[in-house]
């Protein structure tokens, strides 16, 4: 044997097991009876979250292989899970009910204001309820909206104001004050319409 040959110096022996397990502060591989470094993490499963063992290469291959998170859970358990896992597990509740709510609302109540109790220096939540209070917007849904907008009249317009804009319309648009001209037609259909859907709606 040429013990100065290229590829003898290329040659090269790994360690021993009983040379590769050295005096260190690492943690040991927790199976038992292991004394390599537990380098790699496996979870603990399931009702242990975020716990994990730590086990040499070898013995986390092994524990991977058999690893499941559902062992144990029948049936029920497991529909039960996936209903859970549509929600991310997070906890839910219905509207308005939320704990930080109630306990804003506990807190107690601006005088007046009927809401929950905030820190308002500059009384820009005061001020503006004053305003509401004396000039109270009317309540008109989206279909009586709609039907204002039809009439060119805004959401203010009380019954007389529109029964007149109603009249006006109408005999601008109406073919016989048009001498026969029925072009207007599709204009005057829409705003009978929305007068019949104020009268529906009790603003007539």
């Amino acid at each position: 044997m040429n013990f100065n040959s290229r590829l003898f110096d290329r040659i090269r022996i790994g360690p021993s097991e009983a040379e590769a397990v050295e005096e260190t502060d690492a943690p040991r591989c927790d199976h038992a009876g292991c004394a390599r470094v537990g380098e790699f993490r496996a979870p603990q499963g399931r009702g242990r979250e975020g716990k994990f063992f730590l086990f040499c290469m070898e013995h986390v291959k092994a524990y991977n292989a058999t690893y499941n998170y559902f062992a144990g859970m029948d049936d029920e358990a497991l529909a039960a899970y996936a209903k859970q896992e549509e929600i991310g597990h997070r906890p839910t509740w219905k509207l308005g009910v939320n704990s930080k709510a109630a306990r804003m609302a506990q807190r107690g109540r601006v005088a007046g204001g009927g809401e929950a109790d905030v820190q308002d220096g500059f009384n820009i939540f005061g001020s503006r309820r004053a305003q509401e209070a004396a000039n109270p917007e009317p309540r008109v849904g989206v279909v009586a909206r709609k039907a204002l907008e039809a009439l060119n009249l805004d959401i203010t317009a009380d019954s007389a104001a529109i029964k007149a804009r109603y009249k006006e319309l109408v005999k601008r648009f109406h073919p016989d004050a048009n001498g026969g001209d029925r072009s207007r037609e599709g204009t005057l259909q829409e705003i009978l319409k929305a007068y019949q859907q104020l009268k529906t709606v009790g603003m007539v």
